[in-house]
């Protein structure tokens, strides 16, 4: 299976453009981001098996199921709107279940865009590295 390359985050010339062509003309450099439909978390305050999948996501594996890296299709549109294959999906393990349960984290290509959810994608949070 092949993963996608994680890019450096994009500058502001780049969010320029993409407000520019998914939002309309920005009419002042002080326009505030479009509203998202996920929140955050703290790195810190995720559960101790997400830590286990995200380093096997920057090792590039080997995965316990053989779904995980496959491309998340964001059918719930919870996540900004990006193109087919930009998303994959990886298992976060649940202590206790005999299936893969409901808990995985989405990555996104650019560095540090990892999405936690804990209820099979009703709902995300961004995972912030920062805190």
């Amino acid at each position: 299976m092949r993963f996608p390359p994680r890019t450096t985050r994009l500058g502001a010339a780049a969010a320029l453009l993409s407000a520019l062509l998914v939002g309309g003309a920005m009419s002042a450099p002080t326009a505030t981001a479009a509203p998202t439909a996920y929140g955050s978390i703290c790195y810190s305050d995720l559960p101790s098996q997400a830590y286990t999948t995200l380093n096997l996501i920057s090792r590039g594996g080997p995965f316990p199921y053989p779904q995980d890296g496959g491309v998340f299709q964001n059918r719930e549109r919870l996540l900004p709107i990006k193109a087919t294959g930009y998303y994959h999906e990886y298992t976060v393990k649940t202590p206790g279940s005999s299936t893969r349960g409901a808990r995985r984290i989405v990555t996104g290509e650019r560095t540090d865009e990892d999405y936690y959810t804990a209820n099979h994608y009703a709902s995300f949070d961004l995972v912030d590295y920062d805190c």
